[in-house]
């Protein structure tokens, strides 16, 4: 799946996709100081991404050498997970350095069209994968985790506990449920034809 959604975009990688949605997944989990919180990561196309992007605040990640921004590195993910309180979006090179925090995603939103109940962040994500080459992942404060490529949603990670109803999923036509990592992702069908999910109607 991470190889699917990596070749429509620019600069993505698959081993870095995984560990971001991974991040996501833990702070949706998780969330901060005992209350779920949202944020959003942008993977990819990152020249593009900052240019149609700008700063809510002073980028707290400003200044420090790329070497301790990998979001391979522990003590990143959990600095990340701090940062993700404040509004705004991360940006993420290819090769996994987080390269800013807290920045206003300024892509058009015209032509985006979403499920009901999906709110800014979402159309955010959306805009500015539909205007870059980038992905985008998004954590809901329902503890849903989205991604986002071409203005679309291409994959879901929902809690175990949601898919007995299924009633969250937001994915439009076919779509293939997968375990991977103990995570359960549910993709759009058309990402990867070799996959031996069965398809279910949506």
């Amino acid at each position: 799946m991470f190889e699917a959604i990596c070749k429509m975009t620019t600069g993505c990688r698959p081993k870095v996709l995984e560990q971001t949605i991974q991040l996501a997944v833990e702070i949706a989990r998780e969330g901060r100081e005992g209350r779920k919180i949202g944020t959003i990561f942008v993977l990819g196309d990152e020249e593009a991404v900052l240019r149609e992007s700008r700063p809510l605040i002073l980028d707290p990640l400003q200044g420090h050498p790329p070497e301790v921004k990998k979001i391979f590195d522990f003590n990143m993910r959990e600095t990340t997970k701090e940062l993700a309180q404040l509004d705004g979006a991360f940006v993420i090179s290819a090769d996994g350095t987080i390269l800013s925090a807290a920045r206003h995603l300024n892509g058009d939103s015209a032509g985006i069209s979403l499920p009901l109940g999906l709110g800014s962040r979402h159309v955010a994500a959306a805009a500015i994968t539909l205007s870059t080459r980038a992905v985008a992942v998004v954590v809901s404060t329902s503890s849903v985790v989205r991604v986002f490529a071409r203005g679309q949603i291409v994959a879901e990670i929902i809690p175990e506990i949601w898919m007995l109803s299924r009633e969250s999923i937001q994915i439009e036509g076919p779509y293939v449920e997968s375990k991977i990592g103990g995570l359960q992702i549910v993709a759009r069908n058309d990402l990867d034809e070799t996959k031996e999910s069965k398809p279910n109607s949506s």
